[in-house]
């Protein structure tokens, strides 16, 4: 009979653990949430109810709980906000890359030319006109 044991695929995934199965932010998320909810929900449940006052207590911690508990890629909940808001908002956005068509500029130069000869024409024309009419 043997013994098996599960092993993470990936070591450094592993935190250390502080208390239970609870790392040390999870501990101090969970107890700022706790010493902000408890005095909370004590303050007012005697002018909105018990009821509310709970439903109110749970959405005052929530956030803690989710810095706590979220985790993306390893960076957490608080780190990853920060750099979402830096490249959305503080940082340039993409510069795409355009490609310059010179066949395109060509053509335009082409077009230019052609209407620069035609101005000159129409004003040789109109001098030997007012000659003639002299």
């Amino acid at each position: 009979m043997a013994i098996s044991v599960d092993v993470a695929k990936d070591p450094m995934s592993i935190k250390p653990k502080f208390i239970g199965f609870l790392t040390r932010r999870q501990v101090i998320c969970f107890g700022v949430g706790a010493a902000i909810g408890i005095p909370f929900y004590l303050m007012i449940r005697n002018f909105v109810g018990t009821d509310i006052a709970a439903l109110l207590m749970i959405a005052v911690m929530l956030p803690f709980f989710f810095l706590a508990m979220y985790e993306k890629e390893g960076v957490p909940a608080e780190k990853y906000a920060m750099q979402v808001v830096s490249m959305k908002f503080l940082r340039p956005g993409i510069r795409r890359y355009k490609a310059e068509n010179l066949y395109e500029q060509l053509m335009i130069k082409q077009e230019i030319e052609k209407e620069v000869e035609a101005l000159e024409r129409k004003q040789k024309k109109w001098k030997e006109d007012s000659k003639g009419k002299k």
